[in-house]
């Protein structure tokens, strides 16, 4: 079984910022498995399979930096080890549309992730990150993570979001080390031809 689970904050004045982007890869991942995310809790949650795996995808409620107790508490609840968890979340140092899978490794300074490692007392669970890119010089990242998404950029975090999706199919049908080699890849520019 696999927890899978999208980082973001709570409330409809966070729910379009760019802090948002592991809830909105669950709630895609939620409408294209037909699965039917429902507020219990800590987290909008749903329990379904992905083929022969039982999954239980989950949205937290909570604010970001304090993602980490109610994990822990998913985590307990449906006796799943950390090696089990799927994490969604934004980075920074990512360009925008994106994707890193990786597991283990530090916080990188996303406040809810520090939050998950603290909690868990391990780093050992998979990250899917989804890229946001760097703010323009002169603008706070604090602030840069909580302004909604334009809608011109919105071109390239819907098919970054639906690759997400795909990830996690990858992931639990196929492996770390696959999903890594499909996913971890920077597309070559296109060069004119002489």
């Amino acid at each position: 079984m696999y927890l899978l689970v999208g980082l973001g904050n709570p409330g409809r004045a966070y729910a379009q910022t760019r802090h948002n982007a592991g809830m909105w890869a669950i709630e895609r991942a939620a409408a294209r498995w037909s699965i039917r995310l429902i507020s219990r809790g800590t987290a909008q949650r749903g329990s379904g399979r992905l083929g022969s795996e039982f999954i239980e995808l989950a949205g937290l409620l909570d604010w970001m930096n304090l993602t980490g107790p109610p994990l822990k508490g998913l985590l307990r609840e449906f006796k799943i080890k950390p090696d089990n968890l799927i994490l969604l979340h934004d980075d920074l140092d990512l360009e925008p549309g994106r994707l890193r899978i990786k597991q283990g490794g530090g916080s990188g300074g996303h406040n809810g992730i520090k939050s998950v490692i603290e909690a868990l007392g391990t780093p050992q669970f998979i990250r899917v990150k989804i890229g946001i890119g760097r703010p323009a010089p002169g603008l706070d990242a604090a602030d840069y993570v909580l302004q909604p998404v334009m809608q011109d950029e919105m071109a390239v975090f819907t098919p970054c979001l639906e690759q997400a999706v795909d990830a996690l199919e990858c992931l639990i049908h196929r492996g770390l080390s696959t999903a890594m080699n499909q996913f971890n890849i920077r597309e070559k520019p296109i060069q004119d031809e002489a």
